[in-house]
């Protein structure tokens, strides 16, 4: 296979996978040792392809974005608490990130843990889903900001790789009763500076090494990965309104223990 159909396939993953509860990063890891893609980046190319698929985000809930940035500038109540709740989601794995860049790093290279994470992951989403109790948090702007705080520090989890950055702030929101669009949607909105520091850090520390070829597969990665996001998204918050997250925790159980086997850890 060339190296320009895989990049195009890892991105199509990319899209798929960023903003559902099934780990990104971890898909991306599987798909690239399934496809004996040569990451010559230093991991960068995993991170950095994420913000093709958060500036779906942006595109998608512009009018929102724009709305809390004209209401800032007038001191209006609901921007302000929108805003003070997505840096309290994003603040705590900023600063993990920045202390636990390299271990994070050497995470990316175990599928098994992955595989492992996946089927965890998934175990837990069942159990959430089984036992949240709704409070009748409809939106960001209701969220306290201990609420917001707290599933910025389950977010962290998300740093070991298949454990997924959205499952793990939907996840946290649920069990602190926050209804299902609206968790997916706390989602979305943190994703946006999480992944735009992650993308930041990793240009910081791989950026001077990057040859011409890995800023190449970045960028293909990165608009495919968007085109795709942008479809997602409204399937997703479809899904998710109707079934809940559970089809994704027995996708999540089945492709965990698939990956085990294929890797020669059981069976």
């Amino acid at each position: 296979m060339s190296d320009l159909l895989t990049v195009i396939l890892l991105g199509i993953v990319e899209g798929l996978t960023e903003f559902i509860p099934v780990s990104s990063t971890g898909h991306l890891v599987l798909a690239g040792e399934l496809l004996g893609f040569k990451d010559g980046s230093g991991g960068a190319f995993d991170i950095i392809i994420q913000l093709g698929a958060i500036l779906a985000v942006i595109v998608l809930y512009w009018r929102r974005f724009w709305d809390v940035a004209v209401g800032l500038f007038s001191m209006q109540q609901g921007p302000l608490v929108f805003t003070r709740n997505v840096l309290l989601g994003f603040l705590p794995s900023a600063v993990v990130g920045a202390f636990a860049y390299k271990a994070i790093k050497a995470m990316l290279e175990s599928p098994a843990l992955v595989a492992w994470a996946l089927i965890v992951g998934g175990v837990a989403i069942l159990v959430i889903e089984k036992f949240a109790k709704e409070n009748h948090t409809a939106s960001v702007e209701q969220m306290s900001w201990r609420t917001a705080l707290a599933i910025g520090v389950v977010q962290c989890l998300s740093m070991i790789p298949g454990v997924s950055r959205s499952g793990a702030t939907i996840m946290g929101a649920r069990a602190m009763g926050v209804e299902r669009k609206t968790a997916a949607e706390f989602s979305f909105f943190v994703a946006v500076p999480t992944m735009m520091g992650a993308t930041t850090l990793a240009l910081y520390k791989e950026g001077a090494a990057l040859a011409a070829q890995d800023v190449t597969n970045i960028a293909i990665g990165f608009v495919v990965s968007f085109v795709v996001a942008i479809v997602v998204i409204k399937a997703f918050l479809a899904i998710v309104t109707r079934y809940g997250f559970g089809p994704f925790a027995w996708y999540r159980i089945v492709a965990g223990i698939g990956a085990l086997v294929w890797l020669g850890q059981i069976g």
